[in-house]
C-alpha cells in the first residue's frame, strides 16, 4: 500500500466522521469500498473472518454484564444516601463537599464503568447542595465532569473490556493495571479541590455550624458505613475473584451482576419496570459497542491486507521518532482525538494502527493499554465534544453556562496529562498490582 492510499483512507475516514454518520457504519463501509477496489471480491471471506473472530471472543461476555450491574447499581439509589452522609461527614473541611463529591464518584466507578450513568447521577446529586453552599460555578462542573468519567478507567469498564478483546491481552491483568492509576485520578482530583478551597475559601466553602448541626456525627458516620459496605463487597466481589484468580473477568461480571441485583431488593427498589428498563439498555449499550468493532474489524482488516501497517512503519522509521517518539505521537493523537470522537472511536482507529509499532518498540503492552486508557479521560471532558460536558449541560441550572462547564474542566484535563507523565515515567505504579496478582 502507499503512502497515498493509507491517506486517502484516513481522508475519507475523516470526512466520513465529519459529516455525522455513525462510526459503525463509516468504518464497515470504508472497509467495503476500499476493499472491493484494492483487493476484489475475495475481501468479503477476509470481513466474515475478522467479524467472526470478534464475535468469537469469549471476553466480549463481559460488556453486558457489566452494564447490567451499573444500571442495576443506579437503580438501588445507594449513591444517594453515601453522598448525603459522606458530605456532611467533611462538610467542615473547605471544598470538603467537593470531596465529597470525588469520593462517591470513585465508588460510583468501580461499581458501574458507565460515564453517562455517573455524571448524571452525581449531577443530579450534587449541584444543588453545591451551588446552594456557595460554591464555585466552574469548579462545580469540573468536580462532576472529571469525578463522573473516573469510570471508564476505574475497573469494571466496559472500555477495559473492549481495549483487552482488541489487544488480545489478560483483561484481568489491564483491570488490576488501571485500578492505581484510577485511584491517582481521583487523589490528585481531591487534592486539587482542597488546596484551591484553602487558598480561596469562597470557592468551596465549609459548611456552617447551623448546616452541620442538622445531622449528628453519630449519624453521619453509621450513615457512610451503611451505605458504603454494599459497595464495597460488590467491589470486592468483582476485582477480588479476579485478583486471587477464582473467576474470570467474564465471570466476574456475572457475579456483580447478581450481586447488584440483591442490591435493589436490599434497598426495596426492585421492580419488573425497573429489571426490563435494565435489560433493554443493556443490550442497546451492548449492540452498539459490538457494532462498532464490527465495522473496525472490516476496516482494519482491509487496512492490514494491503500493507497498511507496513506503509505507516516505514513512515515513523523515515521520520526517525525511535522509540519513545511512537509513545508521545500515539498519546498526542489519543488527545486530539479526543476533542471530536468518543473512546470507542479512538480505540477502534488508533489501537490497529499503532499496536504493531508498539509491539516491535517493545513496550509491555498491559502498561502501555494502561496509559493509553488514563489519556483516554480526556476525551470526555475535552470541547467541543467531551461527552461529560454535555451530559452534565443537560441537568444543570440555567446559571450553570456552557462556559462555565469549558473553563471548569480545564484543571482537571491537565492534571490528567500530569498523570500520564507520572505514570510514564515511573511504570510500576501501573504495574505492581499486575505483577503480583493470579489472573
Amino acid at each position: 500500500m502507499s503512502y497515498g492510499f493509507v491517506a486517502l483512507m484516513f481522508a475519507a475516514l475523516l470526512i466520513g466522521l465529519a459529516s455525522g454518520h455513525p462510526l459503525a457504519f463509516v468504518l464497515g463501509g470504508l472497509g467495503v469500498i476500499f476493499g472491493l477496489s484494492g483487493w476484489g471480491p475475495d475481501c468479503m471471506t477476509i470481513f466474515v473472518n475478522s467479524i467472526f473472530g470478534v464475535m468469537n471472543n469469549y471476553t466480549l461476555v463481559a460488556i453486558p454484564l457489566f452494564v447490567l450491574m451499573a444500571n442495576f447499581l443506579t437503580a438501588s439509589n445507594v449513591t444517594e444516601g453515601l453522598f448525603e452522609s459522606v458530605r456532611y461527614l467533611l462538610g467542615r473541611l473547605r471544598g470538603g463537599v467537593g470531596l465529597a463529591v470525588i469520593m462517591v464518584s470513585t465508588v460510583f466507578a468501580a461499581c458501574t464503568g458507565v460515564v453517562g450513568a455517573s455524571v448524571i447521577t452525581m449531577g443530579l446529586l450534587s449541584i444543588g447542595p453545591l451551588l446552594s453552599y456557595g460554591y464555585d460555578r466552574r469548579l462545580t462542573a469540573g468536580l462532576i465532569c472529571a469525578g463522573g468519567s473516573l469510570g471508564i478507567l476505574i475497573p469494571p469498564s466496559i472500555m477495559l473490556v473492549v481495549m483487552a478483546a482488541t489487544t488480545q491481552i489478560s483483561v484481568g491483568k489491564l483491570f488490576l493495571a488501571c485500578f492505581t492509576p484510577g485511584l491517582l485520578l481521583a487523589a490528585s482530583y481531591s487534592a486539587y479541590a482542597l488546596i484551591l478551597c484553602y487558598r480561596h475559601p469562597e470557592r468551596g466553602p465549609a459548611l456552617s455550624a447551623e448546616e452541620l448541626a442538622r445531622v449528628p456525627l453519630k449519624r453521619r458516620i453509621i450513615g457512610s458505613l451503611v451505605n458504603l459496605v454494599p459497595p464495597v463487597i460488590l467491589i470486592l466481589g468483582v476485582l477480588g475473584s479476579i485478583y486471587t484468580g477464582t473467576a474470570t473477568p467474564t465471570e466476574a461480571s456475572g457475579l456483580g451482576a447478581f450481586l447488584s441485583l440483591l442490591m435493589t431488593f436490599a434497598y426495596r427498589r426492585f421492580s419488573w419496570k425497573m429489571l426490563r428498563n435494565s435489560v433493554y439498555d443493556a443490550a442497546k449499550t451492548t449492540g452498539m459497542c459490538l457494532a462498532i468493532m464490527v465495522g473496525a474489524a472490516a476496516f482494519t482488516s482491509m487496512f492490514l491486507g494491503l500493507g497498511g501497517d507496513e506503509a505507516v512503519k516505514n513512515l515513523i522509521a523515515a521520520l526517525g521518532l525511535g522509540k519513545w517518539g511512537v509513545y508521545v505521537l500515539m498519546m498526542a493523537i489519543t488527545f486530539i482525538l479526543g476533542c471530536f470522537l468518543d473512546w470507542m472511536g479512538i480505540v477502534m482507529i488508533v489501537l490497529p494502527i499503532f499496536l504493531p509499532l508498539i509491539r516491535d518498540a517493545g513496550f509491555d503492552m498491559v502498561w502501555i493499554i494502561a496509559v493509553l486508557a488514563t489519556m483516554l479521560q480526556t476525551c470526555f471532558l475535552t470541547p467541543p465534544f467531551g461527552y461529560a460536558l454535555f451530559y452534565l449541560k443537560g441537568i444543570a441550572p440555567e446559571e450553570m453556562t456552557t462556559q462555565d462547564i469549558y473553563a471548569g474542566i480545564v484543571p482537571f484535563v491537565i492534571i490528567i496529562v500530569l498523570v500520564v507523565a507520572l505514570i510514564t515515567a515511573f511504570p510500576d505504579l501501573a504495574m505492581w498490582l499486575p505483577n503480583m496478582s493470579k489472573a
